[in-house]
């Protein structure tokens, strides 16, 4: 199977964060705390978010003022401690995606 092209790694991103949206939609924290699936689908698709950001050149998103290792950093804690991911903070992160979308829609518009 091919890498994806930078480009389709934005639309994963985009993809993604329209996901965790539509997951958490009217949802809210104890709703989230109390299904696993919710939860587990979420992380998937932060997990997605981190990855694709992982492979974005960073000469490309040194253009953008955005906190890029947050969301770097997030898909390593998910990964890597797993056993100690609070679902709070993953639901808090649901709530914080609209400065991300708007970076990543600025890529797509601005380099591709």
């Amino acid at each position: 199977m091919a890498k994806p092209a930078p480009k389709e790694r934005i639309e994963h991103i985009l993809n993604a964060i329209q996901l965790i949206k539509d997951f958490v939609s009217g949802v809210d924290e104890k709703g989230f705390l109390e299904d696993i699936k919710m939860q587990s689908a979420v992380q998937y698709q932060f997990l997605i978010i981190g990855e694709a950001i992982r492979h974005i050149d960073e000469r490309i998103l040194s253009k953008y003022d955005y906190p890029w290792h947050v969301p770097r950093s997030f898909r390593n804690f998910i990964i890597h401690a797993y056993h100690g991911v609070k679902m709070e903070r993953i639901y808090y992160a649901t709530q914080d995606l609209e400065e991300l979308e708007k970076q990543i829609n600025a890529i797509l518009g601005n380099e591709f």
